[in-house]
């Protein structure tokens, strides 16, 4: 396929997305249903922010006019995929970067979600069967000239082994948090509950743990939350969060809490499900600078930095860790 049929294509498969056609709403009723956490609210909003910030016709050239990606990749390589499953579809920009450069990519799905993307490449396939030239799936990944591997820290080192003497993006845990000064309004801290709570809180871009400072006042924070409460009815999510409040009351750490979340005063920049941590500054500029130098962070929410409640809407442009992923699979045909 030349390069815009390919963006033709992705542009028509993003209008599908959006659709009510009745093997797309079987999909996403068959993936809720094999995954607990892929509700079908987190379902549509990852399809949402995919189809709308990924998948535009003039997104796409724009994207891709910066790359020099030529009509017609007369050196295609094979670029195992291996994804993450953490949140619906969250290993869709890297085959989508793969895609659109004429290369190959082979794919293996996380066991946590392996019912969207196959079903939107097999969708494609079926309007364009020259599509099998640059999509397929494997169980394994062997033979491949290149890899992009998305998972925790401990698999991280099992793809370095594997992967370490091929060209590669191997990706790690990454949290985000977020930077209060005090001042927010009410609407900008119900923004900070999206960015705190879309997905349970189980992305790389959920805000994990908040600065605040000194003597900061969390009952509009926690009035905020509110409007999340309706996740403690989901009982996935409400066993992690009795199991942590247990936790919390055994050891007899001050805590506070909504119906669906428990605020704790913790260093780490990682929080466990249904917990969100909290550091009280003195100085924004020292947290700012202790932030830059963290490799863990995905993202920073705040008034300097990305604005509330846009932590899951990434461009097409904001690449995971950092890493320019199109960038990478192009430079492997020079």
């Amino acid at each position: 396929m030349k390069l815009q049929e390919r963006i033709d294509l992705l542009s028509q498969l993003g209008k599908y997305m959006l659709s009510d056609d009745q093997a797309w709403i079987d999909a996403k009723e068959k993936a809720s249903y094999e995954n607990g956490w892929f509700i079908p609210e987190f379902v549509e909003k990852a399809i949402h922010s995919i189809a709308r910030s990924f998948l535009q016709k003039n997104i796409l050239e724009k994207w891709v006019a910066g790359y020099h990606i030529p009509a017609d990749n007369t050196d295609p390589k094979k670029i195992g995929v291996v994804m993450a499953g953490n949140i619906p579809m969250v290993g869709f920009h890297d085959l989508l970067a793969v895609f659109i450069s004429g290369h190959h990519a082979i794919v293996k799905t996380s066991s946590k979600d392996k019912v969207l993307i196959p079903h939107l490449v097999n969708t494609m396939m079926a309007w364009a069967p020259e599509v099998r030239e640059h999509i397929s799936f494997a169980e394994m990944l062997k033979g491949c000239d290149a890899y992009i591997a998305t998972g925790s820290n401990n698999s991280a080192g099992y793809f370095d082994y594997y992967f370490g003497k091929y060209p590669h993006i191997i990706r790690r845990n990454k949290t985000s948090v977020a930077v209060v000064t005090g001042e927010e309004t009410a609407k900008e801290l119900e923004l900070l509950a999206d960015d705190v709570f879309f997905y349970f809180g189980l992305g790389c871009r959920n805000v994990t743990k908040i600065y605040v400072p000194r003597d900061y006042d969390f009952i509009p924070l926690l009035t905020a939350f509110k409007k999340y409460d309706w996740l403690g009815e989901n009982h996935k999510y409400k066993n992690n969060y009795d199991y942590n409040l247990a936790l919390h009351l055994l050891n007899k750490k001050f805590y506070m809490s909504t119906p669906a979340i428990l605020l704790i005063e913790e260093a780490s920049l990682f929080s466990p499900i249904s917990q969100l941590n909290y550091e009280f500054y003195e100085n924004a500029k020292e947290v700012d600078a202790l932030l830059g130098t963290s490799s863990s962070l995905q993202c920073v929410v705040g008034k300097t930095h990305t604005p509330f409640g846009q932590a899951q809407y990434p461009d097409v442009t904001d690449y995971a860790d950092g890493v320019d992923t199109l960038a990478f699979v192009m430079n492997l045909s020079e």
